[in-house]
């Protein structure tokens, strides 16, 4: 069966920086398992994955703009130190889930002063061109659920209680 829309794929990745610095992998866990078409997964990553099959392997580098998109320098902001009050310890490279008008957003400590902290609002991995080698591990159907729900279920998709 060939990656397609509303198809359930599994696949094992390595995802790489510039550098060669491998930033996350699925290799010694279960398969990442997402439903195509729903933008589960990056734009970039997405588009290269349509059209092959269980058993295909790739190679491909996703540019910002097909990724996490590129930096915003707007979304790095100054707020008082006071922010954190109930943070023993703040570092930098701290994250933090903030709510914002338009839901959560994660937000990372970028600089420490005395009395202001730099926040910076951007995903960790904006700007940063990113390269996957990619396994075709399984496609098949999603089911009604999956597609109502917006997310594979079960081993490598979203867990229900």
């Amino acid at each position: 069966m060939q990656v397609a829309d509303k198809k359930v794929v599994y696949i094992h990745y390595t995802l790489k920086n510039q550098e060669g610095a491998v930033l996350d992998s699925s290799s010694q866990k279960t398969p990442l398992a997402y439903i195509h078409g729903l933008g589960n997964i990056i734009p970039g990553l997405e588009k290269a994955l349509a059209g092959k099959s269980e058993g295909d392997k790739l190679n491909v580098s996703i540019e910002p703009k097909d990724a996490y998109g590129e930096r915003n320098e707007t979304l790095l902001q100054t707020v008082p130190r006071d922010a954190f009050q109930d943070v023993e310890e703040l570092e930098e490279g701290m994250q933090f889930q903030a709510q914002t008008p338009n839901g959560p957003q994660l937000i990372t400590v970028a600089e420490i002063e005395t009395d202001q902290v730099l926040v910076d609002a951007n995903h960790p991995l904006a700007g940063e061109t990113l390269d996957f080698d990619v396994e075709v591990v399984d496609v098949r159907n999603a089911t009604e659920e999956e597609l109502e729900h917006g997310h594979a279920h079960g081993a490598g998709g979203h867990q229900h209680a």
